[in-house]
């Protein structure tokens, strides 16, 4: 017998809030946390805005000697996912810890410091790399620092699949739940990557916006976009097991209830023109929620606000939807945080669930030029007091999943 999954508890640090409150408070503000980037000089670059955490000291989350071993993507991961393991209430007493799994994914994992120690090696020889280099930078750290942190003692593991890394691991934790292997999962995305060389292989491959105004750069489905801008931060979330949770009188967020995951199989960083991928994605979902597409109130989109991405996920959108896709509200806040690229997928699943809590929809901020080939229901600059009771998370990632 399948297993119904629910989520019992949120954690974020993101570029408009250091909290899952912050971050959503945020939201319905229409706060845009794009900003010049102070991360690193950016003298030489053609790109001077990014999403970073604003007024982030690491030292009042960790000690000394646990900060200088972990890159941001792992501080992020551990300051999020004890925010979620606190509001879910899950104890060593009321939890089996050996039934307790985690994957933490991230896109690119420890950047900055493999920058660092790049650095070190070449100007002062091998001796100077940081003996904790390896296990500060490598992608699964972050998911085995939480595993740690909170002494879950079920599998643990990172899945890599860019932009969609997130969103990837919350429906693998769902299934693995669903199926029986474990009754508790810790999970979403984590990502630290506004640093020289992460800006400038995005910024070099035409992908990032160049715009000087931080309210004009991430504009998604706007029909002057011109690239996505850098964000920074981490989601994650809380899955379990229905029966699990109300024995422990657990407060429930939303339950998950479908999932759908596909490849386009057409080039390694731009989708399928038509969108076929992306359909098909939202139709399995769909197919396993056991919903037609007139049951869908909301969708917070990919939205990117690049050229291809925003037209392309349109037709996605409007393959798997069908005639419902003129009447579903579509958003992306992306906007609000830029694109987290790893943990995008998990802070917009936050969103989602936040929005059927309170019946508000998220705006999609910025917007001002209309997009013949965008022409969805974007909750254009004001969100929408709106009561749903479905709402559905995309995201699509190099390597065309």
């Amino acid at each position: 017998m399948e297993r119904r999954v629910v989520i019992t508890g949120l954690g974020a640090i993101t570029p408009i809030g250091k909290t899952v409150e912050e971050f959503w408070q945020g939201i319905k503000e229409g706060k845009c946390g794009i900003d010049k980037i102070t991360h690193f000089d950016t003298s030489e670059f053609k790109v001077k805005l990014a999403a970073e955490i604003k007024n982030y000291n690491k030292e009042e989350y960790f000690d000394k000697k646990q900060a200088k071993r972990l890159d941001e993507f792992s501080q992020y991961a551990i300051i999020a996912a004890k925010e979620a393991i606190k509001t879910s209430g899950i104890t060593e007493e009321n939890t089996n810890m050996e039934k307790v799994g985690v994957i933490v994914s991230s896109g690119i994992g420890g950047l900055g410091t493999i920058e660092e120690q790049c650095k070190n090696y070449f100007e002062k020889g091998a001796d100077r790399v940081a003996p904790m280099y390896i296990p500060a930078v490598i992608c699964n750290m972050a998911a085995g620092n939480v595993a740690i942190e909170i002494g879950a003692k079920g599998e643990s593991f990172c899945l890599v699949t860019a932009c969609a890394s997130a969103t990837h691991s919350i429906g693998e934790s769902y299934r693995i739940i669903k199926h029986g292997y474990e009754d508790v999962m810790v999970v979403g995305g984590t990502e630290a990557s506004i640093t020289p060389t992460g800006i400038a292989g995005f910024m070099n491959i035409k992908a990032l916006s160049q715009s000087n105004d931080s309210l004009r750069a991430s504009i998604p489905f706007d029909k002057e976009r011109n690239g996505f801008v850098m964000g920074e931060g981490a989601g994650i979330l809380v899955l379990e097991e229905l029966e699990h949770a109300k024995k422990r009188k657990a407060t429930i967020y939303a339950e998950i209830v479908g999932y759908g995951a596909t490849s386009d199989a057409y080039h390694i960083t731009s989708p399928s023109p038509n969108g076929e991928g992306g359909t098909k994605a939202m139709k399995k979902a769909m197919e396993e929620a056991k919903i037609t597409p007139e049951q869908l109130d909301y969708i917070n989109a990919h939205g990117t606000s690049t050229c291809l991405n925003d037209s392309c996920e349109t037709m996605a959108i409007k393959g798997a939807l069908g005639n419902h896709a003129n009447h579903v509200m579509v958003s992306s806040t992306k906007g609000h945080t830029g694109h987290l690229l790893g943990a995008a997928g998990a802070i917009e699943a936050i969103a989602c669930i936040k929005a059927l809590q309170e019946g508000f929809v998220p705006a999609t901020i910025g917007y001002k030029v209309p997009d013949e080939e965008c022409n969805l229901d974007i909750v254009p600059n004001e969100g929408r007091r709106k009561q749903i009771n479905y709402a559905m998370s995309n995201s699509l990632g190099f390597g065309r999943t």
